[in-house]
């Protein structure tokens, strides 16, 4: 998921070459873009500046740009093995997450090879990125060890969390999408274990989980949206019916329930 302006994007696990729009104030469907040839898509970005949509597509190898004015259209470009999660930077490009090849690329808004980050080889299977107003970027990553990971420009892991599979407060169990507030604070969404935690910018052993009160709770939570500007979290679910769980009035992550 993604938003711009009161545009919701969202992209199902089904690889049917759309992105859904929603309204951010109705939570009904406007529109669906078309994708031609989007496989699986595990990342997307919305760019207000270059007023455009990237979705990486896990299957095929591509960044798949879309237009968000005037025709939609829609241009791609090769990237590494296994593109996930993706963010748009502080420079207004975009940083890919390369899961095949644990590496971090950034593109300019065309698809232009700007630099390649190589993460360190204990990172293995990464699935979600964002970057820190420092220039440094937090990671999630399974196998082995479930963690979220700290990482430098230069793709060295300066601090981590978690470590062998688990669901104590100090483990995680297949961490996938990320978020941040205002403050730094990081949001986790540990997909097996059923949970939001909240860490804080430095990866300290301080976590808190998040409870949110939904009918039957939280069920594989798989993407995170946060919305600093209404205050409002969206939590996409990986389970039958496709889930949205929307959560208003959330300053910031601090508080332990909502």
């Amino acid at each position: 998921m993604t938003s711009l302006g009161d545009d919701v994007f969202v992209v199902r696990s089904d690889e049917s070459q759309e992105v859904e729009v929603y309204d951010a104030m109705t939570f009904t469907l406007q529109r669906r873009l078309s994708v031609p040839g989007l496989g699986e898509s595990l990342g997307l970005a919305a760019c207000a500046s270059n007023r455009c949509l990237y979705a990486s597509d896990l299957n095929n190898a591509h960044i798949h740009r879309v237009e968000l004015t005037g025709s939609n259209a829609v241009t791609k470009w090769s990237v590494g093995k296994e593109p996930v999660g993706l963010t748009v930077n502080s420079a207004k490009n975009v940083v890919v997450l390369i899961r095949g090849e644990r590496k971090l690329q950034e593109f300019t808004t065309h698809g232009t090879l700007l630099q390649t980050i190589q993460l360190q080889p204990d990172i293995q299977s990464p699935f979600g990125v964002t970057e820190l107003t420092s220039g440094q970027f937090v990671i999630s990553h399974t196998g082995t060890h479930r963690r979220v990971c700290l990482v430098d420009v230069q793709g060295a892991v300066v601090q981590s969390y978690g470590s062998t599979p688990g669901s104590d407060l100090t483990k995680l169990n297949w961490p996938t999408d990320l978020a941040v507030d205002k403050h730094g604070n990081i949001l986790v969404a540990d997909q097996l274990n059923h949970r939001l935690l909240v860490l804080d910018r430095s990866l300290t052993p301080s976590a808190h989980e998040m409870s949110v009160s939904v009918d039957g709770g939280l069920k594989h939570p798989v993407s995170l949206l946060y919305d600093k500007s209404r205050g409002r979290l969206y939590v996409g679910e990986y389970q039958a019916g496709g889930r949205v769980i929307i959560i208003d009035h959330l300053k910031d992550f601090t508080t332990s329930h909502v």
